[in-house]
């Protein structure tokens, strides 16, 4: 039974590659396929492993993770209950926190390629969209600036809460796709006009 799982698992990655993600990553900055530190010259591996996937994070994440506490984002206007990052967003800032080597994966932990930039983040997340806050119809109708993700389109073929919301919460994921840089800086659709931002904001 172990055997067809793993073997379900790795033909399911593969399918994915061959099909869409990998089309969308490859040759952007999320593809480390070329550099010289990713010595097996695959694009997927460096976040993801059909086999020995770290415990407690998400299915088959294969890169090391950050354990900073962050500063969050804080604001008179907020309206969500903010705590420290989870979900899909702490595997994002496994790298764009700038604390952990890009090339610390697959077990490796003594890495020395680290992310610069506007892609650091930092720790400080203050300055940054919050993230990891539940959004739901009661922060829309508390907020007064926010659409009803149950009742509002996605734009993206269904409902806010459907397409973008990961448990419910908003994540980095919700916003950008780290598998498909089709409309730029990752973004899950495009911002022109801020259509982004206004499927949520009722500004």
């Amino acid at each position: 039974m172990k055997t067809l799982i793993k073997l379900f698992t790795g033909l399911f990655l593969f399918f994915i590659v061959q099909v869409g993600m990998g089309q969308g990553i490859t040759s952007s900055a999320h593809d480390f396929s070329g550099d010289t530190w990713n010595a097996t010259g695959e694009i997927c591996v460096v976040c993801h492993t059909p086999h020995n996937a770290i415990d407690g994070a998400s299915p088959l994440w294969n890169h090391e993770l950050s354990t900073q506490t962050y500063t969050l984002y804080t604001s008179f206007t907020l309206d969500a209950t903010m705590g420290q990052p989870d979900g899909n967003s702490k595997l994002c800032l496994s790298c764009h926190d700038g604390t952990v080597a890009v090339d610390n994966f697959g077990g490796t932990t003594d890495g020395n390629d680290y992310i610069t930039g506007e892609a650091n983040l930092g720790t400080d997340l203050s300055n940054d969209h919050p993230i990891s806050f539940t959004y739901d119809a009661t922060l829309a109708s508390d907020d007064g600036g926010l659409f009803d993700p149950s009742t509002t389109d996605s734009g993206l073929g269904g409902s806010i809460d459907a397409d973008m919301l990961f448990d419910g919460k908003l994540q980095c994921a919700s916003c950008h796709d780290p598998h498909n840089n089709a409309n730029g800086n990752f973004l899950v659709m495009s911002n022109d006009a801020s259509a982004l931002c206004l499927t949520c904001h009722d500004k």
